[in-house]
């Protein structure tokens, strides 16, 4: 009773005679997807124009559920909340962090999980980075892409060390092995995926994040009937083990 009184009011404030992006989807065969291509384990464009990763099969999933073809919108960290309103997609996705900035003009679905903030260093110097003391002085090297979470928590958390914004998040692990930076700090995921990718790199106490944080997809704000739809589909395909065996692909584990 309490949740069909809640939908209703939803609906309301969402606007009732707006077309859904569910119908459009469903009318056009076409699910409008808005991602990064430059963060594995979630999203990878490959240099035959492929994606791949956990996200982007799921995305096919999705669009399979709705006998739908999967049209790939690029774009970047810096200008994902923009390139998603002006470019229509349906969802974006991609290893996406929920925060309170992009709540404030989408929605997302429910979390995939919880994840945070650590610190990717060189093994040989994984005692000197570990807290935000050690890492919050002029002489530590930062290094992150521009305009994402990873940014925003260096300027937040550590303001005093010395921060390099760096143009591609594919290659950018290489600059820590070739010591032209000290630390990148990344989501706890990432970490843990580019160190089995890089034997020199060490995440730091991933199972302690320095800041905590959920991934989830991003939704067309005030869709209920769109997000419904993706968080059901999203619930089946956990409770299917769909989600678990894909991401293993990536990950190793069925966690």
């Amino acid at each position: 009773m309490i949740k069909t009184a809640i939908t209703a009011l939803l609906l309301m404030a969402g606007g009732a005679s707006a077309q859904s992006h569910l119908d459009r989807v469903m009318q056009s065969k076409t699910l409008m997807v808005c991602t990064t291509g430059d963060y594995k384990p979630y999203t990878f464009l490959r240099a035959d124009g492929e994606y791949e990763g956990i996200d982007v099969a799921m995305a096919q999933s999705l669009a399979q559920s709705l006998n739908a073809k999967v049209k790939w919108v690029p774009t970047t960290w810096k200008t994902l909340t923009p390139d998603f309103l002006s470019k229509q997609c349906d969802i974006a996705l991609g290893g996406v962090s929920v925060t309170l900035k992009r709540q404030q003009t989408a929605w997302f679905a429910t979390p995939l999980g919880t994840d945070g903030k650590i610190p990717l260093v060189r093994c040989a110097d994984k005692k000197k980075y570990r807290t935000i003391a050690q890492l919050n002085r002029p002489e530590v090297r930062l290094i992150e892409p521009a305009g994402g979470t990873n940014e925003a928590f260096v300027h937040s958390h550590l303001p005093q060390a010395t921060l390099t914004l760096f143009h591609d998040n594919v290659t950018i692990f290489q600059q820590l092995v070739d010591k032209k930076a000290d630390v990148m700090i990344t989501d706890a995921s990432e970490a843990l995926f580019q160190q089995k990718r890089y034997p020199e790199l060490c995440a730091i106490n991933p199972q302690q994040p320095m800041q905590y944080g959920e991934k989830a997809y991003m939704l067309p704000r005030d869709d209920i009937s769109w997000k419904f739809y993706v968080d059901q589909w999203l619930h089946l395909s956990k409770a299917t083990g769909e989600y678990q065996k894909i991401a293993a692909q990536w990950l190793g584990t069925t966690r």
